[in-house]
């Protein structure tokens, strides 16, 4: 029997890639989403092997029957993706109470409402939820969004333990993305005077759709998307003070694109039902369609021995260096005379040129 997952937030972006890979590994996916005319393109184009459900992720009860009916139509599902996200690109200043909540609950409480549904069906198996690069080093203009993903950080670990403790075979995974190509840049809530496009580097959707079958596949507890998100996770621990300073220099020009009208509204309060069901965003020019999906706990363990290795070897050569040369080793034991004189030379105490000199007359010089 093939397996059932959920992806929620997978009528587009990364989780529409999510859930091509699966259907493309012979799954049966349910897609969870706002927008009813994306989720009828997936029906029209899987059929049964897709089940679909509008519903808004931010509302626990909307969630709750959307699993429940699930499980009645297929049963319970072995993997759920957790990939809904809403921003507004805006100072925090001219951003209001309704749309950073608004923004908060999509992105935050719609993960933890996807966690609470599959823990409540699944009996083992993987949850992975979707995160981003910037739930470690924040960018301008995207606060309600950055603050979201922290949360869902802070969450998860949380949650982890907890399964731990109860001895439940379910891996509760993260998966921390980089700027991706996806219609996010397209129907995002704007206070930008031109049309909001990812950081560069930018990658595919299919990029980080790998990511989340890694972690599947290899039960991880994090992965790390794209050499972008490596340098941003682990540059931001050894410099935060200079990506403050370069991100408030740069990091909004860094989201502006050269479009100054693209004419669409925003999806911050109901989905646009003109724009169809895809993974991939207006940006397919710039975008990558390689990049490397690494286990961030392996790479932190590695860059914890290279740096080990690294100091050892430093303290190394400072020893040396520090060290008498051989030569003056040989000439102290030919001449041990001169122990008085050396000491007189180098500063020894008259303990320290006693201790030489007992050192020498049992070696035998």
């Amino acid at each position: 029997m093939s397996k059932i997952a959920v992806v929620a937030g997978g009528s587009a972006g990364v989780g529409r890639a999510v859930v091509d890979m699966m259907l493309d590994r012979g799954w049966r996916v349910a897609v969870l989403a706002r927008g009813k005319e994306r989720l009828d393109e997936i029906e029209a184009q899987y059929g049964d092997r897709v089940w679909t459900r509008a519903c808004d992720v931010a509302e626990w009860p909307q969630v709750e029957k959307a699993a429940s009916d699930l499980v009645a139509h297929w049963g319970k599902p072995d993997v759920w993706v957790n990939s809904a996200m809403l921003t507004v690109i805006s100072p925090f200043k001219d951003m209001t109470d309704a749309e950073f909540r608004r923004v908060t609950e999509g992105t935050y409480l719609g993960t933890v409402n996807g966690v609470r549904a599959a823990l409540q069906h699944m009996e083992r198996g993987n949850v992975v939820n979707v995160g981003s690069a910037l739930s470690y080093r924040g960018l301008p203009w995207q606060s309600a969004y950055v603050g979201a993903k922290h949360a869902v950080n802070g969450f998860t670990q949380s949650v982890r333990s907890e399964l731990i403790r109860q001895g439940r075979p379910i891996e509760i995974g993260l998966v921390q993305l980089p700027a991706v190509n996806t219609p996010q840049f397209d129907w995002a809530r704007n206070r930008m005077d031109n049309k909001p496009q990812p950081a560069e580097p930018i990658y595919q959707p299919e990029v980080a759709a790998r990511g989340v079958m890694k972690a599947i596949d290899d039960d991880c507890r994090e992965v790390l998307v794209g050499r972008a998100a490596v340098q941003l996770v682990f540059g931001n621990m050894l410099a935060p003070d200079y990506f403050d300073r370069m991100l408030a220099e740069n990091g909004v020009e860094m989201q502006r694109s050269d479009q100054t009208d693209w004419g669409r509204g925003d999806n911050l309060e109901t989905p646009l039902s003109d724009y169809p069901s895809r993974a991939h965003g207006s940006f397919d020019h710039k975008a990558e369609v390689q990049g490397m999906a690494v286990d961030a706990d392996a790479t932190r363990k590695a860059l914890a021995i290279g740096g080990a290795a690294l100091l050892f070897g430093l303290g190394a050569l400072v020893g040396r260096s520090a060290a008498p040369s051989p030569r003056r080793r040989v000439a102290r034991r030919e001449a041990p005379v001169a122990v008085e004189e050396t000491g007189a030379r180098w500063g020894y105490t008259d303990h320290a040129r006693e201790t030489l000199a007992r050192h020498d007359r049992a070696a035998g010089h």
